[in-house]
């Protein structure tokens, strides 16, 4: 069973959430005090993390910033329905995904759903599969990425993101696939996660000494994971 732990002051809103979640077989927990969300995932590690922006003590942005120091647990943003800028800035700070509100409990299934899918099939994938490209290497097994020693540490979209890129070096891959490959939904119009992911990670490979132009955009194209030549 999923374990969903629903941060957000609403409320009423969780009480609907959680009655809909939990006849669909998810295990909900709902904490409506930013404080309380954060002790409770330093005792707890639940599968998925729903997560409102507008919470007292700590708002939404501000507890994102605080789990990802000891935690990738993968967590959904939920954000003011026109805003793209909550949009952006939840993603750059980790989140792997976001919903606006007031969300439809079925998208957010759907949402949930996704994220455990690709936590699932990188579970199932064997231990021994391994990616190393221009020094980078990347193993599915552990789902870590090293690069001359250091390892980047990035939350479970990002290396989605990263290994298909990777698997398909030196090949422009479309946004619309990787949405769909690594985000396991179809992107929609206006839908910037992927150009923001890709930017959180080329930050986080240029902060261990990779090359900033390791990945590329092909305007209008998509991204390209490079491929150099190696001296021997």
């Amino acid at each position: 069973m999923t374990n969903v732990l629903l941060v957000d002051d609403d409320k009423e809103l969780c009480a609907l959430l959680n009655d809909y979640l939990t006849q669909e077989g998810f295990n909900v927990n709902a904490i409506h005090h930013g404080g309380e969300a954060l002790a409770f995932l330093k005792q707890s590690q639940p599968d998925v993390v729903v997560l409102d922006v507008v919470l007292p003590v700590y708002n939404g942005y501000e507890l994102l910033g605080k789990i990802r120091e000891f935690s990738q647990v993968p967590i959904i943003m939920l954000t003011g329905k026109s805003d793209s800028i909550d949009r952006i800035v939840g993603l750059d700070l980790g989140a792997d995904d976001y919903l606006p509100k007031p969300c439809n409990p079925r998208e957010l299934v759907a949402r949930i759903n996704a994220v455990r899918r690709r936590i699932g099939s990188a579970q199932v994938a064997p231990s021994a599969e391994v990616l190393n490209v221009n020094g980078i290497t990347l193993n599915r097994g552990n789902r870590s990425c090293v690069f001359n020693g250091n390892s980047l540490n990035i939350t479970g979209a990002e290396f989605s993101i990263l290994d298909q890129l990777m698997s398909k070096a030196g090949n422009i891959l479309s946004k619309e696939i990787l949405t769909e490959k690594a985000l396991s939904r179809k992107l929609t119009p206006y839908d910037r996660s992927i150009d923001v992911h890709v930017s959180n990670i080329r930050k986080k490979l240029a902060s261990i000494g990779v090359d900033k132009d390791q990945i590329i955009n092909v305007r209008g194209a998509g991204y390209m994971f490079t491929v150099t030549s190696t001296a021997e």
